[in-house]
């Protein structure tokens, strides 16, 4: 017998070596109001069939759980795959990206011809006849070298890649009756879990729709996108063009010395289209109705900073006089910032900024005065005035940046055709493999990660803890405003997460394994040991990547 402690109950029970957390679930009584599709074993995701056979700690988990959600989800791309491969024998189905609260898929039909909206209602006809028949997901442990076997013998060329280029000894692989298929975390018991789903034509594929994470027996609120998914698949499109549409492409070529060559392209890009939004920027400076103030905004380690001096610099190139401020210089005194419910300081909040303020001074710049601007203390809490001034001259421009530049609230005493709007995110377009898309919000919590350690703010634990909250934020005050933006910048860097994983790994492996925060340290250091490393020297000094791994060129 072992003995197990569930935290869902405060309580120990034994049970025999070997029983399953599912056999284990009806034995602890607490409250279930959704149902339960993952656990955690000594802070680790597991699946409901892991099996236990030494004394552990477990918490059952349901939807709410961004690691049940997790698995929830997966379980999904393998049901909507076994559907359309059933409905339409030969398809190709890519799970490409995360987009208006679901997962925009696509389905490659073998005759070519486009997927309609019948299309589609036959594919979730057959997922449902799957999840009525609770087809039960199997998970199997082998030899890599049989994993890759078993995936080239039934043609996923995207998944035999990816393994060769692991350097992992045993793979865990799924069927879901008689579908083989592989994903890099656990799934649920049986497709009878997945109760709450919707697939609809979306931009010739389909979404796949979630339930919400709050309320989880209704669907996540469809919300359209425009603009995001353009920039999603114009980074997409680029990837196919030049044949690196998954890691196992990308780490390849990084096998065969294109690391150097990759990072320049990727650089490249990044500096073309900033060349083009300051083109743009000029051009709109000089009409009749100028444009004077560029707002630039974007999730948190999204790269706005650098981002907004990069801009400057070919801004002058264009012959403008770019003068910039940010809206954390007009945070309140810390004493007057906004509360959380458990009494901490909600540093996020739009009511943080003095928005009333910085306004006045933004409107009275606008109109030739000379303005004191503040600096915020960050050690004391307060706004103090050091003498730093802004006077826009002939030929200026003002360069606003900060998590609530683009709310209407912070200018909406000024013209529309005065503001040019940018918004800044990291659009993650490389896809681990056909079935495993990367989350956007992975790529810039890691970056998070590596920049608070590099710069002794927080350790890998504290930046982790803080992170749900720092999400939440950004649903609340950041993502609202993203399809208002004029333009939006994808600082996404193709071979981000190789030069990425030298500097978090060892970062990742400092979280005790005792606490909470561990159970999302492990799940990082497994999702980027699939990325063949990538040394940073050859990451140029102006590069975005270097707010985050340091040895910068610019002053922050």
């Amino acid at each position: 017998m072992m003995q197990v402690y569930c935290k869902n109950t405060n309580t120990y029970k034994k049970f025999p070596e070997g029983s399953t957390l599912e056999q284990m679930l009806p034995e602890f009584e607490f409250d279930r109001p959704y149902p339960i599709v993952s656990a955690k074993v000594n802070n680790v995701s597991q699946g409901l069939r892991f099996r236990l056979y030494h004394n552990k700690d477990i918490e059952f988990l349901d939807v709410r759980d961004p690691s049940g959600m997790r698995v929830y989800t997966r379980s999904l791309y393998f049901l909507l795959y076994k559907a359309a491969i059933e409905v339409f024998p030969g398809c190709e189905v890519y799970v490409e990206h995360s987009i208006s609260h679901g997962y925009f898929c696509h389905v490659h039909k073998a005759d070519k011809s486009d997927l309609s909206i019948e299309d589609v209602e036959r594919i979730s006809a057959r997922m449902q006849e799957i999840v009525n028949q609770n087809v039960p997901f199997h998970r199997y442990e082998v030899h890599t070298d049989k994993a890759i076997k078993i995936f080239k013998d039934a043609g996923y060329e995207d998944k035999v890649k990816l393994l060769e280029t692991s350097d992992e000894v045993y793979t865990d692989y799924y069927t879901l009756g008689d579908t083989v298929d592989y994903y890099y975390g656990r799934l649920v018991p049986t497709a009878g879990y997945l109760t709450k789903w919707a697939i609809q034509h979306f931009h010739n594929g389909i979404l796949l729709r979630v339930p919400s994470r709050s309320n989880p027996d209704e669907l996540a609120p469809f919300c359209d996108q425009p603009k995001t998914f353009e920039m999603f698949n114009e980074s997409l499109q680029w990837n196919i063009i030049q044949r690196l549409g998954n890691v196992g492409d990308v780490n390849r070529a990084i096998l065969e010395g294109q690391a150097s060559e990759l990072i320049q392209v990727a650089e490249a890009l990044q500096e073309k289209k900033i060349v083009q939004i300051a083109e743009e920027i000029n051009r709109r400076a000089k009409a009749e109705n100028p444009v004077k103030v560029v707002l630039i905004t974007g999730p948190s380690s999204s790269g706005k900073t650098t981002f907004c001096k990069r801009l400057s610099i070919q801004l002058k190139a264009c012959g403008l006089l770019p003068k910039s401020m940010s809206t954390d210089d007009y945070f309140v005194n810390r004493t007057d910032t906004p509360k959380l419910p458990d009494g901490s300081y909600d540093f996020d909040n739009f009511d943080t900024v003095d928005h009333a303020k910085m306004q006045e001074d933004i409107i009275a710049m606008l109109n030739g005065e000379d303005v004191q601007v503040p600096e915020y203390n960050f050690v004391t809490g307060l706004r103090e005035y050091k003498g730093k001034h802004i006077r826009l001259v002939p030929g200026s421009i003002l360069l606003v940046e900060g998590i609530h530049a683009l709310n209407p609230g912070l200018t909406d005493k000024i013209a529309d055709n005065a503001k040019y709007k940018i918004f800044i995110n990291t659009l993650t377009s490389t896809s681990l493999d056909n079935h495993n898309c990367i989350p956007t919000s992975d790529n810039r919590l890691l970056r998070r990660i590596v920049r608070d350690y590099n710069k002794g703010a927080f350790s890998a634990r504290e930046s982790i803890m803080q992170w749900p909250n720092v999400r939440q934020a950004e649903h609340d005050w950041i993502y609202p405003y993203q399809e208002t933006a004029d333009v939006m910048f994808n600082s996404a860097y193709l071979i981000e997460f190789a030069v990425l994983r030298n500097h978090a790994v060892p970062i990742l492996a400092s979280v005790p394994k005792n606490c909470p925060e561990y159970s999302e340290a492990h799940r990082l250091l497994k999702f980027i040991h699939y990325f063949t490393p990538v040394p940073d020297q050859e990451i140029p000094p102006t590069s975005l990547l270097r707010e985050f791994l340091g040895g910068s060129s610019f002053k922050y």
